[in-house]
């Protein structure tokens, strides 16, 4: 479950970052998608894995957005606040890398969002792969095999990862543009037993207490099944309902309809308010309007519901 960020004002987030002058912390930035997303810090694991996880860029970059993960036994459990106009989050407590890397491709997001021009930039909650230079996209609620179903496609001898878990797509005329979010994925573990290509990887990789870790794609199928970016062809939903058809073709206006009831399919954005539904309504209606949608009801089997997808990029 994700968090629920409390906004803060400037003079808070000040307060909370003049709390901190003299307390040691590692620093580390990362490129995302153009953006520079800044990881204060003082959990020496979260450090290390967003150095694997992520692209890094120069010291010398302002951030455009910083996340501060701290240990702070007198806040509850968990607790985040975000103050939206630095872009600046508070994560107190946190255990599992996963939140630090979501928010942190979120505030990206919500960057990137309010950078209006003429190919304006978005956030895609799914995995993107490409195949033969065009991209299929698998957008998906949580549960429904999205996971599953993109490191299968990825076996397949003509697919290259663009990535599992969350991408950036910019409308340039005709086309949509996809860039990868990551360096490298954030696993679960459990892939070993769906798919043993990846168990000599697994088994190398140090864990995190969720079992999951950050690994090189390149290091178990190869280099050349990794992509930066793709044209983005074909966009798959997927469902699991067992009162509704396996595989099917959807309008621009059923997308839309499923996406806006399914928040997006995306728990982690950290603002969402009329105001941004209303941007990336405006957003998806172009993308879809550039690619071909369909629904894919993952109640077969796993290999049964990754022939339906091969049917489309062969």
């Amino acid at each position: 479950m994700a968090l629920v960020a409390e906004m803060i004002s400037k003079s808070k987030k000040d307060h909370l970052i003049d709390d901190l002058k003299n307390t040691y912390l590692h620093e580390e930035k990362a490129e995302i998608n153009g953006c520079c997303i800044k990881l204060i810090t003082d959990n020496t694991s979260f450090k290390e894995m967003w150095q694997d996880n992520f692209n890094h860029i120069s010291e010398f970059i302002r951030p455009h957005g910083r996340i501060f993960s701290l240990n702070d036994p007198s806040k509850p459990s968990l607790d985040l606040y975000y103050e939206p106009i630095s872009k600046t989050c508070f994560l107190y407590n946190c255990t599992y890398y996963g939140y630090v890397k979501s928010l942190a491709l979120a505030i990206a997001g919500d960057f990137l969002e309010e950078y209006h021009s003429i190919h304006s930039r978005y956030s895609v909650h799914g995995a993107a792969i490409d195949v033969f230079g065009k991209g299929i996209a698998l957008i998906a609620p949580s549960g429904t095999g999205k996971t599953t179903l993109s490191y299968g496609l990825l076996l397949d001898s003509h697919s290259r990862l663009v990535s599992d878990d969350w991408f950036y797509a910019q409308i340039m005329g005709d086309l949509v543009i996809c860039r990868a979010s990551e360096k490298n994925v954030y696993i679960r573990d459990s892939i070993q037993k769906t798919y043993p290509e990846f168990k000599s990887v697994i088994q190398s990789a140090k864990m995190d207490n969720t079992n999951r870790g950050i690994i090189d794609i390149g290091d178990v199928l190869g280099d050349t099944k990794k992509a930066d970016s793709t044209i983005m062809a074909h966009t798959v939903f997927l469902e699991r309902d067992i009162d509704d058809d396996v595989f099917y073709n959807m309008s621009v206006k059923e997308a839309l309809s499923y996406l806006v009831k399914h928040d997006f399919c995306n728990p982690h954005m950290i603002i969402s308010n009329k105001r941004k539904v209303s941007i990336r309504k405006k957003f998806f209606k172009q993308y879809f309007e550039r690619t071909k949608i369909y629904m894919l009801n993952t109640i077969e089997t796993p290999a049964q519901s990754l022939e339906h997808l091969k049917r489309l990029i062969h």
